[in-house]
């Protein structure tokens, strides 16, 4: 029988095996090698992000400054290197800079007891606002560096090309899935989620495990924002507007629970790819406005959502393990 905290998982990969098979029926081309490679290189610094956003929603809180980090990084990136700086430095320090940014807003809600939505809204205002700040305007980014990796990938047969980005996207896929799964961090993580009173009992480190979540999911934004900047070949302080309301949808289709404490870093990218396909259909109905994109992720979103209430295996167990604690204490 199928663990009942997997189902989520399957159903959004189910999903998106039947919307492709659907768009593969109905249009010439779409179901195709290239199709879906494409998706990997169009969402990979979302999926980056949602990778990030995914730890942070595991342990129970949310992270609403991520697509801010995301255009401070790519117009900080785009602004030095115009100015000469050499990329060895540009890019330590924008991901630096992400870093320190989010374990700063870890501190804040581990040490005073305040709500993350809070913390990370001001983050949300404070990196928007820092990026107006450095630059305005969209600066392009001329670099034989950046003409370079855009080329760069691995070419298949159908014309399907697996680029760059989509690589560096499952390097940190991998790198996430070791560390959620076969690490004390990631098990610290899902402990702190579950319930934060036993997690507390059991001797985890909470401070530190809160830092690193946020210090993560930062982490991973700048480096969204440097891969955004590689898209784009642009960076822009009115960049990525919404995409943390997009990473955390990806997360919730993925299977993982508001809630914390329940979910796969793999549904993510269920998740991101879902709504990249979503996108790619309607594109290529070409009848359809593609507002229809947001319209159809919203509803996903509301779906998932309301079967994680009805099927939200850890609900009970949460409930008598806190009983099971409160007798002990």
């Amino acid at each position: 029988m199928i663990d009942s905290r997997h189902t989520p998982v399957f159903i959004t990969y189910g999903l998106f095996a039947a919307l492709f098979l659907l768009g593969s029926l109905q249009y010439e081309g779409f179901g195709t090698l290239r199709v879906f490679l494409n998706l990997f290189t169009d969402n990979a610094f979302l999926a980056v992000t949602a990778i990030g956003m995914t730890f942070v929603i595991l342990s129970g809180g949310i992270d609403l400054s991520v697509g801010s980090v995301i255009a401070f990084t790519g117009v900080l990136t785009a602004v030095l290197i115009q100015s000469g700086w050499p990329l060895y430095l540009v890019f330590p320090l924008a991901l630096m800079i992400g870093a320190v940014f989010g374990a700063s807003m870890g501190c804040l809600i581990h040490a005073y007891k305040l709500q993350p939505f809070i913390v990370t809204l001001a983050g949300m205002f404070l990196m928007r606002g820092l990026a107006v700040v450095v630059s305005e305007r969209s600066i392009p980014i001329e670099h034989d560096f950046y003409h370079a990796v855009n080329a760069a990938g691995v070419m298949l047969p159908g014309r399907a090309f697996l680029s760059a980005q989509a690589l560096i996207l499952v390097i940190i896929l991998c790198g996430a899935l070791v560390l959620a799964h076969y690490r004390r961090f990631g098990t610290y993580v899902y402990a702190i989620g579950g319930n934060p009173e036993s997690a507390r009992l059991m001797a985890v480190p909470i401070a530190r495990t809160t830092i690193g979540i946020y210090a993560l999911s930062s982490f991973l934004a700048a480096l969204a924002g440097i891969m955004f900047s590689f898209y784009t070949s642009s960076g822009y302080a009115l960049a990525a507007v919404g995409m943390e309301l997009d990473a955390i949808a990806a997360v919730v289709i993925g299977g993982t629970l508001l809630a914390g404490g329940s979910g796969y870093v793999i549904g993510t990218l269920g998740g991101v790819l879902l709504m990249g396909l979503v996108q790619t259909y309607i594109a290529f109905n070409g009848a359809l406005n593609s507002w229809w994109t947001k319209i159809v992720i919203g509803l996903l979103v509301l779906v998932f959502v309301c079967f994680q209430r009805l099927n939200q295996p850890g609900l009970a167990s949460k409930k008598q393990r806190t009983k099971t604690v409160r007798r002990t204490a």
